[in-house]
């Protein structure tokens, strides 16, 4: 019987993953420098309000493997090349100026008391010194075996100095290396800092932006071997927390530091678990601390939430603050709500849990179409989240509804990362961005009459019959999966086969009573995987697997400027009449 050989990959994999111990040869330790160009003419962005031009790609050098690390395995047997590991590059951007013009401030009010509050344990001591903690071990003359090497430029102390106060820092990963970038210098392919690990890839971080200023950034750092780094680039201090895995040592898929909080952060594992850390304590073994709702109290531990350690232990000399259980599948990603009070979680298992993580408990649990899910973000005011999956959609949820509003389909592959365009939005109408897998950067505009304007037959029964045939396949592999059983029923309630758990898990709507959105903007923008949106007031930036940051300008006119000034109400600009009006044609049938 004949066999056909396995696809050809559909992207060229970096040299430097498959060299090396694949294939027995010597690994020669050979840096290279990052690239800058500038297209000319290339790639622009067509949207209603103008013309989006490709400022610049920064292309980030891929360092070689380590010599010590062991050969890459990939568990696909029909692969032909070895898996990277990393789930590609992520940026984190810091704005150090007065203004903080990079920053979009939210529009809700924020009432929720801070994490921890009411534990006397978790009180931060008193004292009159008005500096902010750094770490204490210096980076650059480190000795750790977890630490390879770190790079620094020879003018760095000159660069910051002469730096513009109101230039953007970004902080970015790249297979075993982390960079420091100054994007607003000439020199912005040259980065300030690079630091090599050993034996991990970072894979997410984050930058606290309540402790930012112009001689303090904090920024942690979660890596594929669990171990986390509380970083200080400009003193060059670190130090490492959960080392060796001694609190969880499943590798960290994602890292965000909590609203409001100058020390806490929250970690997401690939084994199913949350766990919050104070950058300041040591770590201790961790051992599950014995609850109410444990199996010890006479009741069955919650299914959609086990608490291991509460926030309100007594027991807080020592890391972890807080620990959860939510599965036994990855976490994808974690989005803290606008008013700090609830998180949007998204797993592999293809389930969104809605957490008021100051009460520790899950309230809603939704489910994707079919497939994990991968990434989550919340609209500005807080009243929708949307998450993007291996279903090849993004998804609108109604956060005061606990209902889905609608599917957007535009992409051709797996939807890595999701974000709302602030600048854009208004009280009427959202702008939202997606990348993923397919390489393309697309654009969605959506207004809330549109999402809740009723459905006719004769609509469901033309866009059921556009889908049909291009879901077909899925939808039998989605009813084939045993835990993703399609219902028409909208009623809710608590799970009945346990008591103690009074989550509410909502069953999948059916398509074909879902509203459909098409985005405004659909572009390929890369040859390799989009794994980064984001959002500055300026420009639109993606990174890629291979990484690439791409920084686009924006239109100089037609920018909603008045949404992030909470004391006036939003003007409506002509450009958000237009994508308002072009919503709503796009969506007439339903």
């Amino acid at each position: 019987m004949f066999v056909l050989p396995p696809p050809p990959p559909r992207y060229t994999v970096p040299v430097a993953y498959a060299a090396g111990a694949s294939n027995g040869m010597a690994v020669p330790i050979v840096e290279t420098n990052n690239i800058i160009s500038h297209p000319e003419g290339g790639c622009p962005l067509q949207v209603g309000e103008g013309t989006y031009h490709l400022k610049d790609d920064l292309h980030l050098a891929t360092p070689p493997p380590h010599p010590s690390e062991a050969p890459i395995v990939n568990p696909n047997p029909l692969a032909t090349v070895p898996t990277p590991p990393t789930s590609g590059v992520k940026v984190s951007l810091a704005s150090l100026g007065p203004r903080n013009k990079n920053v979009f401030p939210s529009k809700t009010l924020v009432t929720a008391l801070p994490f921890g509050d009411g534990n006397g344990a978790l009180a931060p001591p008193v004292t009159k010194d008005p500096k902010k903690r750094k770490p204490k071990n210096n980076i650059v003359k480190s000795s750790s075996s977890f630490v390879s090497r770190v790079i620094t430029h020879e003018a760095t102390t000159k660069r910051l100095n002469d730096r513009d106060s109101e230039g953007l820092f970004a902080f970015a990963n790249i297979n075993r290396a982390f960079q420091w970038l100054d994007l607003s210098s000439k020199q912005k392919d040259e980065p300030l800092a690079k630091i090599l690990f050993t034996k991990a890839h970072v894979i997410s971080h984050d930058v606290n932006e309540l402790t930012k200023n112009p001689t303090h950034i904090d920024v942690v750092m979660g890596s594929s071997a669990g171990d986390i780094i509380w970083y200080e680039p400009i003193s060059q201090k670190y130090a490492r927390i959960n080392k060796n895995g001694v609190v969880n040592n499943s590798p960290v898929t994602h890292i965000k530091w909590i609203p409001g909080s100058e020390n806490f952060f929250m970690t997401a594992h690939a084994n199913g678990q949350i766990v919050v850390y104070d950058k300041e304590k040591e770590d201790a073994l961790f051992a599950p601390e014995l609850t109410e709702n444990s199996a010890d109290a006479g009741k069955p531990p919650y299914q959609s939430l086990q608490v291991l350690k509460s926030v309100h232990s007594k027991n807080q000399k020592t890391n972890p603050v807080a620990v959860w259980k939510l599965a036994n599948q990855k976490i994808s990603q974690f989005a803290f709500s606008p008013d700090q009070t609830h998180l949007a979680i998204v797993l592999e298992d293809g389930s969104l849990r809605v957490m008021n993580y100051l009460r520790e408990e899950v309230l809603d649990v939704f489910r994707s179409y079919y497939g994990g899910l991968i990434c989550v973000c919340w609209s500005p005011d807080g009243k929708y989240m949307v998450t993007g999956g291996q279903d090849d959609l993004l998804t609108i949820w109604s956060f005061p509804e606990r209902k889905i509003v609608a599917r957007c389909q535009g992409h051709n592959s797996w939807v890595s990362a999701v974000a709302f365009d602030p600048w854009q939005c208004d009280e009427r109408t959202y702008r939202l961005g997606s990348v993923g897998d397919d390489c393309r950067l697309l654009l969605w505009d959506f207004s809330v009459g549109m999402l809740h304007r009723p459905k006719t037959l004769h609509s469901t029964r033309q866009r059921s019959s556009m889908v049909a045939s291009s879901t077909h396949v899925s939808r039998h592999r989605a009813d084939s999966a045993g835990n993703r059983m399609r219902s028409d029923s909208q009623r809710t309630a608590p799970d009945t086969e346990n008591p103690y758990d009074q989550t509410i898990h909502h069953p999948v709507e059916a398509r074909a009573r879902t509203a459909l959105l098409p985005p405004i903007m659909s572009k390929i923008v890369g040859e390799d995987p989009i794994c980064w949106l984001g959002f500055q007031e300026d420009t639109i930036m993606t990174s890629s697997l291979e990484g690439h940051i791409r920084t686009w300008d924006r239109p100089r006119e037609g920018i909603n400027e008045s949404y992030g000034n909470a004391s006036s109400p939003a003007l409506e600009t002509s450009a958000t009449r237009s994508r308002s009006s072009h919503a709503d044609s796009a969506m007439g049938s339903f």
